[in-house]
């Protein structure tokens, strides 16, 4: 098996596991990481037994693979010059803020043959590869990523930093081109958007209702989809899907509750999800996504497949993301173009929320 030579561009608190794991696959050699601060990159490359730099263009002629996960806005520059040499790599998400940027990477890792995987690490969770096995035409769909404030990727708003794993799964599982989106949001730390909600539809008539969050007390990392077969309730952080279907008596026979007395409604009451719809949870397996998906990206590399989440892939939920921001920033909050519009611009408040207007006035 020949030796895959790797490197890590960004080692803080994401890239570090990234080196962590590559050092640890089979077949491939980390041969360095890269990193601003030369205590960091230090750091981790003790660890691991690789060499420290603080400027990724010291490695394009070491390495035939690389993984980034430096800030985002530094996405394209950095991944441009290793793919414009045919080595590979993987771009943690989101691939890039704009769209032109991430069509530029897509077509220079086309001219060279690179290998181009973008790091959407849901698309590995095992709840996700579970619900991808099911025969469910989703046309209704409710997801919420949600939490308290980290502290990282203060570059981006929460669109591109927590809903876009959501509309990467959505495009994975609904395969149709979005029609409309209708969106907004809101600043709570004075840089971007914090909190954000999206509508979206697509050309073959699903709707996705979407919530993202970094300035919540709970966590939560779930999504919910109602088809023609029955319902699934995804939770992400507990990687489990609970599945409910018609019973074979209602899928033969229908039930409908008007046509029934007070008695036997009381009866259905209690047997609805025990004979009339059926329902069960499936665990998924005790795997670590962040080591399937740089495996998955060094198997790419030997076999030379095409990755999972390809760069097409992330270039796709970045234009969908972008359609949410300009529907952010276009939003009217008083319903009149000529008001407060957008994540900064909001109505004067009434006054402290935890005062009544009673006792305000």
């Amino acid at each position: 098996m020949q030796t895959i030579r790797a490197a890590v561009v960004g080692v803080g608190h994401l890239g570090k596991e990234h080196a962590r794991i590559l050092a640890g696959i089979p077949g491939v050699q980390l041969v360095g990481v890269v990193d601003p601060n030369p205590d960091q990159a230090k750091a981790i490359a003790d660890k691991h037994a690789t060499q420290p730099f603080t400027d990724f263009r010291q490695l394009l002629d070491k390495v035939d693979a690389v993984s980034i996960a430096a800030p985002t806005i530094h996405h394209a520059r950095i991944a441009k010059e290793f793919l414009a040499r045919g080595i590979h790599a993987l771009v943690e998400k989101p691939l890039t803020p704009t769209v032109a940027e991430a069509d530029m990477l897509v077509d220079l890792a086309a001219k060279h043959r690179s290998v181009f995987q973008v790091g959407h690490i849901e698309r590995f969770n095992p709840a996700f590869e579970e619900l991808e096995r099911r025969p469910l035409q989703p046309k209704l769909i409710r997801a919420q990523r949600i939490g308290p404030f980290t502290g990282r990727s203060t570059d981006i708003g929460v669109v591109l930093d927590l809903m876009i794993h959501d509309l990467d799964l959505l495009l994975a599982l609904v395969k149709s081109p979005v029609a409309s989106v209708e969106a907004l949001g809101m600043t709570v730390f004075g840089g971007h958007e914090d909190i954000a909600n999206a509508r979206l539809r697509f050309e073959n008539g699903c709707v996705a209702d979407l919530t993202a969050s970094r300035a919540s007390p709970t966590i939560a990392r779930t999504m919910q989809l109602w088809g023609p077969e029955g319902f699934a309730d995804v939770d992400f952080a507990k990687r489990t899907v609970t599945l409910v279907q018609p019973s074979e008596s209602v899928r033969s026979n229908g039930l409908d509750p008007t046509k029934l007395d007070k008695e036997s409604r009381t009866k259905l009451r209690d047997e609805l999800f025990t004979k009339h719809l059926e329902m069960t949870t499936v665990d998924g397996q005790a795997k670590d996504q962040l080591t399937a998906e740089l495996s998955h990206f060094a198997d790419c590399i030997r076999d030379g497949s095409t990755p999972r989440v390809s760069g097409a892939d992330g270039r796709d939920t970045v234009a969908v993301a972008q359609r949410i921001l300009h529907a952010i920033r276009d939003h009217a909050w008083n319903g009149l173009g000529a008001g407060p519009q957008g994540a900064h611009n909001l109505p004067l408040p009434r006054g402290p929320l935890f005062q009544s207007r009673a006792e305000a006035a």
